[in-house]
Formats: C-alpha cells, structure tokens, sequence
C-alpha cells in the first residue's frame, strides 16, 4: 500500500546533510505517525533541507491537523472546500500557537509575546458570534481566548484565533471588497503571511462578539487574512460580571 503517492526531490547544497538520500516518505509517514505526529519534531524535521521541508508541509502538517482536530478538518472540507497544498503548516500553527502582539503592531499599544498553547477548543457555534448580520451563512471556527491577565493599562486580555471555511466565496469577503476595504498598510497574517483586513476599522464586528468573548463591549478587534485566518483580542471582564453577561 503507497501511504504518500506526492514524490518530491531535494535542491542540494553542499552542506545539505541528506546528500547520500533519504529515507522513504513512506517510512517517514510511519515514524511520525507513531510519534502522533509531534509539531516540535515536525518543525525540527523542516529544517533540514528543502526535500523534507517540502514532505512537511504536503503530508506531515495534514496529517497533524487531521489528528489535532478531526471533526474541525472534516468541516472545513466539506462541501468541496478544501485546504490546497502549502497551507497546511499555517494551519498546524494556527491550531497550537497565540501570536500574542508586538507593541505598535496590530493592536497599537500592547505588546505580548507570542507563544505555543498545549491545548485549544475551537468551534462553529462560537464563530457564528463574530460574523456581521449580512454574513451568517458563512462558517468560521473561533478559539477559546487565550487569557493574559494584568496587562497594565490595558487590564486582562484575550486572545483568540479562527478559520473560515471556503473563504475565497465567502460574504464577508464579498462584503470587504464591496466595501473597498484597504488592507493593513504594514503587518501580515503571523500564519500565513498575506495581507490583513481590519474588521473592527470596517464595522462589521458584532456585539454578539463581546458576550461570546466575555469581553468589554466595542472592546472585540480581529483581523482576518486572504486565507481566511483570523486573530483578534477583547479586553475581558472581570469573571462576575462575564458569568452575568453570558447568563443573560
């Protein structure tokens, strides 16, 4: 049985350290896989040479995507959507990393490290929270936020993280260019590297936002990417009156 029926061939250099060949995707696919596809030794493996970083991104990053969040892959590939080969490192690291900010960056004054997270939820029902009236058909997976308390000034912030499903035909893509929204002049996608919309700056952020975040209202800023990836923050509120927004 072919396990990887994609071949791929290594652009050498002098100090390339496979010169004498390598091993098979075949046996690659089947260490990995008993390693349960680790995104550590994924990344470590992507940096030997082009050839392995190639067989990473085309299977391996799959693969651990697939594992990490099936039914999540499942969705997103339904209805002839699908994730074209190159995007699935961007995705394996959407999945496992905050970003977290730079001072001056998107999110102007607060500055936060980026950072690896062991465990995310995301889900469906909550991305319906982000989409404008006009754009509820679409399909956009949020994470849980990833808390970052006492932030000075800025007091407790979450992050969050998201995808949408075909975005290429989505409505809020539709939406953004009828709009003629510009793209941010500096930053790009930490994930993938495409340019960014500003969905705060386009007014197209529902309040359904800030209580599905439990966050301060008109606090809710995300960005969302060519390929559809999204990062954003609210400032949280404290943890009484969130549970008293969301049983309202």
């Amino acid at each position: 049985m072919v396990l990887v029926v994609k071949q791929h061939r290594c652009t050498h250099s002098a100090s390339c350290v496979c010169i004498k060949g390598h091993l098979s995707e075949d046996a690659l696919f089947l260490v990995f896989r008993h390693m349960n596809w680790n995104p550590r030794l994924i990344a470590i493996l992507s940096c030997v040479c082009k050839w392995f970083d190639e067989v990473a991104k085309q299977v391996l990053w799959k693969e651990f995507c697939h594992a990490r969040a099936p039914k999540m892959m499942l969705d997103l590939h339904s209805g002839g959507s699908h994730i074209v080969d190159g995007n699935w490192k961007a995705l394996g690291k959407l999945l496992i990393y905050c970003n977290g900010c730079t001072k001056g960056g998107l999110f102007n004054n607060i500055h936060v490290p980026g950072h690896f997270v062991f465990r995310t939820r995301f889900s469906r029902t909550a991305g319906r929270s982000f989409l404008p009236l006009p754009c509820k058909s679409d399909v956009l997976y949020v994470s849980d936020p990833c808390e970052h308390l006492d932030q000075g000034e800025e007091g407790d912030i979450g992050f969050f993280r998201g995808i949408f499903m075909s975005f290429a035909t989505s409505r809020v893509k539709k939406m953004l260019i009828e709009k003629r929204a510009r793209f941010h002049p500096r930053e790009l996608c930490p994930y993938c590297k495409a340019k960014l919309w500003n969905m705060f700056q386009e007014n197209m952020i529902p309040r359904s936002a800030s209580a599905r975040l439990g966050a301060y209202d008109d606090s809710v800023e995300y960005f969302v990417c060519l390929n559809g990836h999204v990062i954003g923050l609210g400032t949280l509120l404290p943890l009484s009156d969130s549970e008293e927004a969301a049983d309202e």
